[in-house]
């Protein structure tokens, strides 16, 4: 049986609770924004796996599950931060079992918070995570992390603006903001 995203998805979120309904809509949302950028950029973005973007944004949440963040439905224990690897490590534990390579896909739920975390930033934040860089690296795992950053799991879910989007990273740093800037600016989006 070949890879599917969607059954992926559903091995992990297989009730119709609020937060498989939340964290689906989510994910569609940050599909059908890397696809529409990735559309709009086709001849200034590098060269990329359509389908790896498609599936790799509906999975890059998956970890949320075993969070705590009540605000998102999360009831799960964990640090909310935690969920890039968490989404990670199940990937790599399912696909292990399912005799499938899901490295891309879990590189891509370790390296979409924020606009990547830096080993520094992980230090000076004292954060739960183990000290070394989560930076997207791969065309694709920076336009998931691009158009991840154009939704949010609460409040109305609506798709901010760019300047919304950029302001919301702000306050972790110029590095973050710099970096966030540079995915635009390899996709063809025009800063404000």
């Amino acid at each position: 049986m070949g890879f599917s995203a969607q059954t992926v998805f559903d091995v992990f979120y297989p009730e119709d609770t609020p937060l498989r309904r939340l964290l689906y809509r989510h994910s569609c949302q940050v599909r059908d924004k890397a696809l529409e950028i990735l559309r709009q950029a086709r001849n200034a973005a590098p060269a990329l796996d359509p389908r790896l973007v498609a599936d790799g944004a509906l999975l890059h949440d998956v970890g949320v599950g075993r969070c705590h963040a009540p605000g998102i439905l999360c009831v799960g224990s964990e640090p909310y931060i935690t969920h890039g690897l968490i989404g990670g490590e199940l990937l790599r534990e399912y696909g292990k079992a399912a005799g499938m390579d899901l490295e891309a896909y879990a590189r891509i739920c370790e390296r979409h918070t924020g606009a990547g975390l830096t080993r520094r930033n992980i230090m000076d934040q004292k954060l739960p995570l183990p000290e070394r860089d989560f930076l997207p690296e791969t065309p694709e795992e920076k336009l998931i992390c691009l158009a991840d950053k154009f939704f949010s799991k609460s409040g109305d879910m609506q798709e901010k603006t760019l300047a919304t989007a950029r302001h919301s990273l702000e306050k972790f740093g110029a590095d973050t903001l710099e970096r966030f800037d540079g995915f635009c600016a390899l996709f063809g989006i025009s800063l404000p």
